[in-house]
Parts: structure tokens; sequence; C-alpha cells
């Protein structure tokens, strides 16, 4: 794949305690995914590229990323969180719905930022990456997905989800090692 220019590494709901129902479904989807959204990340820094953490407030109202970060990292699962930490120049927006944009301030920071492509990466394929998309494409946003750096509950709902955002979205679907920043 070409180089994805005027574009920000967008990660989702990754800063996570993994203490909720489906937990158990999502783990060893997660853990395949992490390694991969490490690396992603780990290029974009490298070139300049902004990474924006969406992540959900997990109904605690008066929260903010700083407190997600250390209830994620003080969890059963921080070894999942842990080599995501957000660095000091990753931007953080906290969500309280599915997708990144519902409610948010991510259209608004994008268009400063002068953002046209997002790489979506992160959690769950088939809800907050999917819906994500969706509203991406609303905004006429070019919309890439790694396929290894999301992670799922249910592969059939995955693979059907990843299909729809190629199909219905235009989104571009791939690998992030495919993937040239």
């Amino acid at each position: 794949m070409g180089p994805v220019e005027n574009c920000a590494v967008v990660v989702i709901d990754m800063i996570n305690a993994y203490d909720h129902p489906d937990a158990d479904l999502l783990l060893p989807s997660a853990a395949k995914a992490v390694p991969v959204i490490v690396r992603l990340i780990q290029r974009a820094r490298e070139r300049g590229v902004p990474v924006i953490y969406v992540n959900d407030n997990f109904g605690e109202w008066r929260s903010h990323h700083g407190e997600i970060l250390d209830t994620a990292l003080a969890g059963t699962h921080a070894n999942l969180v842990e080599p995501l930490r957000p660095d000091d120049e990753s931007l953080f927006v906290v969500k309280a719905r599915h997708s990144i944009f519902y409610e948010t301030p991510l259209a608004y920071l994008l268009s400063q930022l002068d953002i046209r492509h997002v790489v979506l990466c992160g959690q769950v394929t088939e809800q907050c990456v999917l819906y994500s998309a969706l509203d991406a494409h609303i905004r006429h946003l070019e919309v890439t997905v790694p396929h290894d750096a999301v992670a799922h509950m249910h592969d059939g709902l995955a693979e059907a989800a990843l299909q729809m955002m190629e199909r219905n979205m235009g989104a571009t679907i791939c690998s992030a090692d495919s993937l040239t920043l």
C-alpha cells in the first residue's frame, strides 16, 4: 500500500481493565492485536503521524485520561495496556458510546490537524471500530483498518464487519505491516 498522507492513527478503547462481561471473549484477540498495534504506533511516532487515543470512560463521568489509564494499569490485564501507554505527544479523547465521533470533539480535532485519513485500530471490530468507521465515512474521511490491529469477540461478526467497512464505506482493509505511514 502506498503512503497514507494527512493521516492519524486512532487507537480505540485499548486502555481497558477488561473487567466487563464480554472480556473473556475479547481477551484472546486483544492479546494478538496488542503487539501489532504497538508496532503501528511506533511507526507513526517515528514519522510524526499523530496518535490519538479515543477511549471509553466506562460510565465514570468524572474521569479523565489519566484516571482511565491508572485504572487499566491497576487491573489484572495491565500487560495488555502497558505496551500501549500513551506518550507525552499522544492525544486523548474520552468517549461514552460506541463511535469515536459521537458527542466527542474528535471531528474538530481532526480538522484542526488537517487530518483527512484515519487509521483505525483497537477494539472491538464488530462494535466500536465498525461504528467509528461508518461515522468517519459519513464525515468524508478516508478510512484504513489494519485487520491484524483490531480485536474482536466473535470471528464471524468481525469478518463481516471488515467486509462491510470495505464494501459499504470504501475502507482500505490491509495488514498493519503493509501500511506505509
